[in-house]
Order: structure tokens, then C-alpha cells, then sequence
């Protein structure tokens, strides 16, 4: 009797402080899911404060003077926004599923323990993991090499590939594909190519949701490769228009002045700081609305290609 209730006793306690822990760890994250969403709910605010209440009272997370004039003039420069868009979407569509493909491709051709390159490959995929080029020679490369200036494959190829991406695909196939699966379409006469696009990418859909999630954050959020390879505003992308605005409140204003609005009534006008928000808004929704659909798919990959070795 003594025994049994020194057991229940110790198990309540144990029950008591798994209950205490689960606690601290739920504040935990309840306290860094609000340090991830204050700073967009700030950001809301802000796209819908006038621009009088802005300069007068700053940021707050409830706007003190509601106005939508920021959204009015996006509108009403609708040409620009829809081309900016155009081109994020186009970049971010094309550079994804040429990248996912290129990526699981390299992967499954490490991952197969008799191609005899293998060992080369894996260190020149490895080594610019710890060793960069440099952006001059990247610049020259892409530029009087390649060509690319001023071209949409700019904005595509220079993010279509990277060495992280690769080794958690190698990783993946390596511990989830088995070798008799191979070997068997092998024996029934399945060419490679036959073998990786009907065997290998159907039953790999959680490292390749996880791949393609990365490079479709990649590309959506990119304006580097804007500002270092595009001349031309008509190849802008929305985040290349967004970093104008921030380096330049005027830059809306000398686009629209170019084409024949007068250029002191558009500055005077101009919701400069809320524009720039409710851009950000623009970038922010589709990443935000698209996320939940691939979240299963992303944490199983990333915990295989992450994890076993």
C-alpha cells in the first residue's frame, strides 16, 4: 500500500511538471509566433494609415487614421504593379520547376551508389557550399559570358541550382529509395530517364515539395539579381520595384511623371511610406496563402534530407 501510493504520488509529481513544461514551451512559441506576426500586422497598419497621421503620431499597430489612399494610387499605377507582378510570377513559375528538376536530378545521380563520378560530383557540389566564387565573377560570367543583361533568365538561372538544395535531395534518395526498386525497372527495360520521371519523382513528393517551397521563396523574394543584371523597368519584378521604393520614395512618381503627370503635384500627392507598405502587402499574401497547402510536404523532406545521413 506504502508503495503504491509513493508510485501515484511521484507520478502526479511527474504529471505536475511534464504540465509545467508543456506550459513554458507553449508560451514559448506563442511568443515567437507573435514576434512573426506583429511585424506584418504593423506593416497592415501602416498601408492603411494616411499619411498625415504617419508623419505626425509614426508606426502603430492599429492605424490612428484609417485611409486606403495607398491602395488608390497602386491602383491607379496599375500598369506598373501588374507588369512588376507579371514578371514575379513568371520568374518565380519558370525558375521553381526548371530548378526542382535540375536539383532532383543532380541528387538522384549522387545518390546511386554505382555511377563513378559520384565522389568527384559530391565535392564540386560540396566545396561552393564552403568556398564562393564571388559576385565579380559571377557578374562577369552572366553577363559577358553568358549574355545575360537585361534578360529574364537572369532572373532564373543564377538561383535555379544551389549545392544545399542537391545534398538534401541526395540525401533523401540515398535513404528512401531502395535499390531493388531501381534494379528491378532496370531488368523490365526502363531507360534512366523513364526510371527518374516515372518511378523515382512520383514517390518523391515530400523532398520535392520541400525544394520547390524553397526556391519559390527564393524567386518571389529575390531583387538582387534585379539590381545587379536589369536596366530595363519593363523586367522589373514587384520585390526589384519594392527595393526601388525603399531607396528612392520618389521612384512611382518618376515613372508616372514620364508619362506626362505632372511630376510636384505627384510628390505632393504621393502616399510615399504607405505604398511602400501595402507593396510589401502585395508580396507578402501569395507566399502567405500558398504556404499551408505544401506545410505537410515541407516538414516530412526537410526532416529526412536534414537528418539521416
Amino acid at each position: 500500500m506504502t508503495s503504491k501510493t509513493a508510485y501515484q504520488t511521484g507520478l502526479e509529481k511527474f504529471n505536475r511538471t511534464n504540465k509545467a513544461i508543456n506550459l513554458l514551451f507553449n508560451l514559448i512559441f506563442i511568443l515567437l509566433a507573435l514576434l512573426c506576426v506583429i511585424p506584418v500586422i504593423v506593416v497592415l497598419s501602416i498601408s492603411f494609415s494616411s499619411e498625415e497621421s504617419i508623419r505626425e503620431t509614426g508606426y502603430h499597430l492599429l492605424p490612428v487614421a484609417m485611409s486606403a489612399e495607398a491602395y488608390v494610387y497602386i491602383i491607379k499605377q496599375g500598369t506598373m504593379i501588374l507588369r512588376a507582378l507579371g514578371v514575379s510570377a513568371l520568374v518565380t513559375v519558370v525558375g521553381t520547376v526548371l530548378g526542382v528538376l535540375l536539383t532532383a536530378s543532380m541528387g538522384y545521380v549522387l545518390s546511386r551508389p554505382n555511377y563513378k563520378l559520384r565522389g568527384f560530383l559530391t565535392w564540386v557540389v560540396f566545396i561552393p557550399m564552403v568556398f564562393n566564387g564571388g559576385l565579380v565573377s559571377s557578374y562577369f560570367i552572366n553577363t559577358n559570358l553568358l549574355g545575360l543583361k537585361d534578360s529574364i533568365w537572369a532572373l532564373i538561372l543564377p538561383l535555379a541550382v544551389s549545392s544545399f538544395n542537391v545534398i538534401i535531395c541526395k540525401t533523401f534518395f540515398k535513404s528512401t529509395i531502395p535499390d531493388g526498386l531501381i534494379e528491378s525497372a532496370e531488368i523490365d527495360g526502363a531507360s534512366q530517364l523513364r526510371i527518374f520521371f516515372s518511378i523515382i519523382m512520383p514517390i518523391s513528393l515530400p523532398v520535392i515539395a520541400t525544394i520547390g517551397l524553397f526556391l519559390c521563396f527564393a524567386y518571389w523574394n529575390d531583387w538582387f539579381q534585379s539590381m545587379l543584371y536589369i536596366d530595363n523597368q519593363n523586367l522589373y519584378s514587384l520585390q526589384a520595384l519594392l527595393n526601388s521604393l525603399m531607396s528612392n520614395v520618389d521612384a512611382l512618381a518618376k515613372n508616372a511623371a514620364s508619362m506626362g503627370v505632372s511630376y510636384a503635384m505627384l510628390v505632393a500627392t504621393m502616399p510615399k511610406e504607405s505604398a511602400r507598405m501595402a507593396v510589401a502587402i502585395l508580396i507578402v499574401l501569395p507566399v502567405a496563402f500558398a504556404y499551408p497547402f505544401f506545410q505537410k510536404y515541407f516538414i516530412s523532406g526537410l526532416t529526412v534530407g536534414a537528418v539521416k545521413g
